[in-house]
């Protein structure tokens, strides 16, 4: 019985987004950390600016591409609705970041980055996809389930 895998045009294209929101993160952040004006503050203020930009990225990649088959009823709150999300994910980002960074005193570049730019983005990386798919950008009725274009799996047939 062939199995469907779970990497559907949808997983895949939120992931794609999810990488040019990445590497405009990350690059951001370290730019950000580099200046004179930043590099001696908080890294924390250089994440969430980093942050802010990645989520306008985001958003229209998601909005256009991966769920671009959902009516979007109300814009103002999709855009809250996203906004809450990725705040909530960037918690994750910000938590590994002072954890590592404030706690453990590991304080180096290199440091800041795998704790915030991989441990706390991969965390909300799983966060976003489950709150966008069933929350911000929910089809009609807010169930998450599929929406007009997207991919519906259809149930293994077992040969009687």
């Amino acid at each position: 019985m062939a199995r469907r895998s779970p990497l559907t045009r949808e997983v895949l294209t939120f992931l794609a987004v999810g990488g040019a929101g990445y590497v405009v993160d990350v690059a951001c952040f370290n730019l950000l950390r580099s200046t004179a004006w930043l590099g001696s503050v908080d890294p924390s203020v250089a994440r969430t600016l980093a942050v802010v930009a990645a989520m306008v990225v985001t958003y229209l990649g998601n909005r256009t591409l991966t769920w671009r088959g959902r009516p979007d009823r109300d814009r103002r709150r999709e855009l809250s609705l996203f906004v809450v999300a990725n705040v909530i994910g960037f918690g994750f980002s910000v938590v590994c970041l002072v954890v590592s960074h404030d706690l453990l005193g590991l304080t180096s570049r290199w440091a800041d980055n795998v704790s915030a730019n991989v441990v706390g983005l991969a965390l909300g990386t799983a966060f976003r996809y489950v709150s966008y798919k069933y929350v911000v950008f929910a089809a009609p009725g807010g169930a998450g389930g599929p929406g007009p274009g997207d991919e519906v799996a259809q149930p293994d047939r077992v040969p009687v």
